[in-house]
């Protein structure tokens, strides 16, 4: 299985400012608040129809065109949502489950789980190279607001464990990104990432987007993809 270039994220991250027009964000806002409380919508945004229209327009996008997987979809949306009242840290870490549409029984596969009746699995390092999520970015997202930290170059060296993990922090670092509202953020599931709790004032809104092959080995499936 092809791995995506690696020029086009050679660091493992790429802020993309402005990717939203401030009437698309708006839009986007309007369509948040307009789900249920408590609504699925927290994962399964990638069932609502203008969460389709979204991932549609995005995939033409000249500018995320070379970063995307070729003929690829999206499989996953999900909203991060930090606030006073909503608020989290999380250590540097690489994203390795991925939603399926169901259980496959493989050595090669393992890590099974079920969250809001998906199936996720931890997938294999060579699947996870094909693959790279979008965020986008409602409020601004800098390191006051819980926006993320990124280990340069850590995707290339596959899963890491934790000796590996200390490892690449200790040579290469942490470099926030300091996001503004509007912005994109295309990142590998595999660079290393965290981000710490927010104490400015105000909400940290975030639609995260994963998108991979449209075909999966080892006899696995994307439920619904886009």
């Amino acid at each position: 299985m092809p791995a995506l270039p690696d020029d086009a994220l050679p660091e493992g991250f790429l802020l993309l400012p402005g990717l939203l027009a401030p009437q698309r964000r708006q839009a986007l806002i309007a369509e948040l608040s307009a789900l249920p409380p408590g609504a699925a919508g927290q994962r399964e945004l990638l069932e609502q129809p203008w969460c389709q229209a979204l991932v549609r327009w995005l995939k033409r996008l000249p500018v995320l065109q070379p970063c995307l997987p070729p003929d690829g979809v999206a499989v996953q949306c999900t909203l991060f949502e930090k606030a006073q009242d909503r608020n989290w840290l999380v250590a540097p870490h690489q994203d390795l489950a991925i939603p399926v549409a169901e259980r496959v029984e493989h050595p090669a596969l393992r890590g099974w789980s079920v969250k809001g009746c998906r199936h996720f699995v931890l997938a294999p390092a060579e699947l996870l190279a094909q693959m790279v999520a979008l965020r986008l970015h409602l409020d601004d997202a800098a390191e006051a607001d819980g926006g993320l930290r990124f280990v340069p170059g850590s995707h290339r060296d596959g899963v890491l464990d934790e000796a590996g993990v200390a490892r690449w922090r200790e040579q290469s670092g942490e470099v926030a990104v300091n996001a503004m509202a509007g912005d994109g953020l295309l990142m590998r599931p595999l660079a290393l990432h965290a981000s710490s709790k927010a104490w400015a004032d105000g909400r940290r809104r975030v639609l995260h987007v994963l998108f991979g092959p449209r075909e999966l080995p080892l006899g696995l499936r994307w439920r619904s993809p886009v």
